[in-house]
């Protein structure tokens, strides 16, 4: 604890950094217990599990006198993301997605006793809208479905079953509002 204070840490790709945007989800977190913890933010736009993993260590390094008491993971939506056709990008295999999501489980459930730990599954998206939102050519070969965020979903929610880890299963719960397609989206 830092200041004896307990530690939450949101580590993850870019929904998790712009979690503290206005009206976040991260910023009502700190709002919500702003005199009872610190909430740490390590999101960062593009990440997906396997650049995690090469930065676990220094992230969460197991040796640190505070330890987080709890660490809220969201990975997915990157690693869906269809194989660029230059080999390049953040596609992640669902294979090793699995794999990965379990090695970032172990290390963060190996840090602490008193560590508990969420994962975010990957939500639904708007398809439409990410297409006519975007003007980058880059961008525009980027192919994200609502199909593969589906099937990682639901690899992560399988995971935290076997491993017994809690798990918001984002992907459902933000489908059982009617207007999700428009009011779950910036």
């Amino acid at each position: 604890m830092l200041g004896g204070r307990p530690v939450f840490v949101l580590f993850g790709s870019s929904i998790v950094q712009y979690s503290f945007s206005n009206g976040g989800w991260g910023a009502a977190l700190a709002d919500i217990y702003a005199r009872k913890a610190d909430i740490l933010l390590r999101g960062y736009i593009g990440w997906n599990t396997r650049r995690a993993l090469q930065v676990m260590d220094k992230v969460f390094p197991k040796d640190s006198p505070v330890q987080p008491s709890l660490v809220i993971v969201y990975f997915g939506g990157n690693d869906s993301i269809a194989a660029h056709s230059s080999g390049l990008g953040p596609h992640v295999p669902i294979d090793e997605y699995i794999d990965n999501m379990r090695k970032i489980a172990e290390h963060l459930k190996s840090l602490s006793e008193k560590t508990r730990v969420i994962f975010l599954s990957c939500p639904p998206l708007n398809e439409e809208m990410l297409r006519t939102s975007t003007s980058s050519t880059i961008l525009s070969e980027i192919v994200r479905t609502n199909e593969t965020c589906h099937l990682y979903s639901d690899a992560c929610v399988a995971l935290c079953k076997e491993m017994n880890l809690k798990v918001v299963d984002l992907w459902h719960a933000m489908q059982k509002r009617e207007d999700w397609m428009t009011a779950c989206f910036t």
